[in-house]
């Protein structure tokens, strides 16, 4: 087991990887910008160095600094949390360098599903379903020329990144300029782009997997994430109450031939466009982290995710089989955000000036802030997640409810509200959704 970890991130992420060394009797690093110095993941960590100013890319991002913190505190280890560095081959590769141990992926797996035109010929060679796409691109004319064969509409998808970030999707030639623009103004010249045909009713379905060093491989079942806006996740269950057991089964099947495909090791995500009315799989993206939502499929499975991130990446053999993988009951995690609802969901920084967070039977809320914490303008607007558990949808529905109701935020704009005004839309008790429903329902 590790002596010390060094956790190379902010936030909720950061305390998640904090109380899971506690168990497991390993010390803990913190690295915190200048805007982060009485953040709470400094104060939990046993120790905790600065590694920079405001913005990230002088500090979070930063990985010459973050390696030096963790060799400064003698640290044998580097969990890289979610966002920032964590899909970063390259600093994957430097903290092997340094003597440490990244907790995650190898760096040569990390750039095989990191370019997604990469992935794809992949998981075309392993026999995923896919959706039509096209080859990489860099300008719209050869955009255009590849939309009018495959037909609109279509997505419009950067090579590399990933987080639904610099995705458009064009209806109409006039559509897919009007997204070339916005394309130009966001990323350099030399930027990749490739087409799917856009399966307008899905569902998004992803699945958890959890693979050792030695070739075994598992998953943990799915997850549904279709309620989206702007491409950004807002409200996940596990499981999806639009798959069948024999569904399940398939989709899972496909998730450990994709893993297999890539030697994947430790703990991942693949992500798959369900088409509702045919039932259909197509692969989407092999996420090569812990996910934000990765405490419903902890809730549903009884299965610690980043205790066991830190066990396989020592070099632990996974223990369970697929068949020891039982799921209990149902949960929902709601994305609470520093944001206003009301103006577009403008990001909404300043100082916490009272905060009560909600408890009770079958809750759980994961949150890096308390009262008087500065949500700082420089970074993702998610503060808390509040996961909520019950034997059948309804109930976990119903907790959820419970529970937003007694959360307490006060001095900054967050999207409590507008949860609960999910959780009291009839079509989304009613299970039917997919990734337009709050488009449409939510009248954004």
């Amino acid at each position: 087991m590790f002596k010390r970890l060094l956790i190379a991130n902010r936030g909720e992420i950061a305390v998640r990887v904090i109380r899971a060394c506690q168990e497991l009797g390993i010390e803990t690093v913190a690295v915190y910008s200048e805007a982060d110095v009485d953040a709470l993941h400094v104060h939990l960590a046993d120790a905790a160095y600065p590694i920079g100013p405001a913005p990230a890319e002088n500090s979070y991002l930063y990985g010459e600094a973050i390696i030096a913190a963790a060799l400064a505190s003698q640290a044998d280890a580097i969990h890289p949390g979610y966002g920032f560095l964590s899909e970063n081959a390259d600093f994957a590769d430097m903290v092997v360098q340094a003597g440490l141990v990244f907790v995650g992926p190898r760096a040569d797996t990390i750039r095989k599903v990191g370019n997604k035109d990469a992935a794809r010929s992949a998981m075309l060679q392993a026999g995923l379903p896919m959706a039509q796409g096209s080859e990489p691109k860099n300008n719209v004319a050869e955009l255009s020329s590849a939309a009018k064969e495959i037909g609109y509409p279509v997505i419009i998808k950067p090579a590399a990144g990933g987080g639904g970030s610099g995705i458009h999707v064009a209806y109409s030639e006039q559509d897919l300029y009007r997204a070339a623009e916005k394309i130009a103004a966001s990323s350099n010249d030399n930027a990749l782009f490739f087409l799917e045909k856009y399966i307008a009713d899905a569902r998004h379905i992803e699945v958890q997997i959890v693979a050792d060093s030695y070739g075994h491989i598992i998953h943990l079942g799915e997850r549904e994430c279709s309620l989206q806006r702007r491409n950004q996740k807002v409200l996940e269950e596990a499981p999806s109450s639009a798959l069948t057991p024999a569904m399940r089964q398939k989709v899972g099947e496909l998730a450990i031939r994709a893993a297999s495909s890539v030697h994947y090791t430790n703990v991942g995500t693949v992500e798959f466009l369900m088409d509702k009315n045919g039932g259909d799989f197509y692969f989407m993206e092999i996420n090569p982290r812990i996910q934000v939502e990765h405490g419903i499929t902890e809730a549903v499975t009884g299965i610690d995710l980043v205790k066991t991130q830190i066990q396989l990446a020592i070099g632990e053999p996974l223990s369970l089989r697929q068949e020891d993988i039982t799921f209990t009951g149902h949960a929902i995690e709601c994305r609470i955000n520093a944001e206003d609802p009301e103006m577009n969901f403008l990001p909404f920084p300043g100082e916490i000036t009272f905060y009560h967070q909600p408890g009770g039977p079958n809750v759980r809320v994961d949150s890096g802030v308390c009262t008087g914490s500065v949500v700082q303008p420089y970074y993702d607007s998610l503060i808390a997640k509040v996961i909520a558990q019950g034997r059948t949808r309804g109930e976990a529905i119903r907790t959820m409810k419970r529970a937003l109701a007694e959360f307490r935020i006060e001095g900054i704009k967050t999207t409590i509200d507008f949860h609960r005004r999910i959780l009291n839309n009839p079509q989304f008790c009613s299970g039917d959704i997919d990734t337009q429903f709050i488009t449409r329902q939510m009248k954004m």
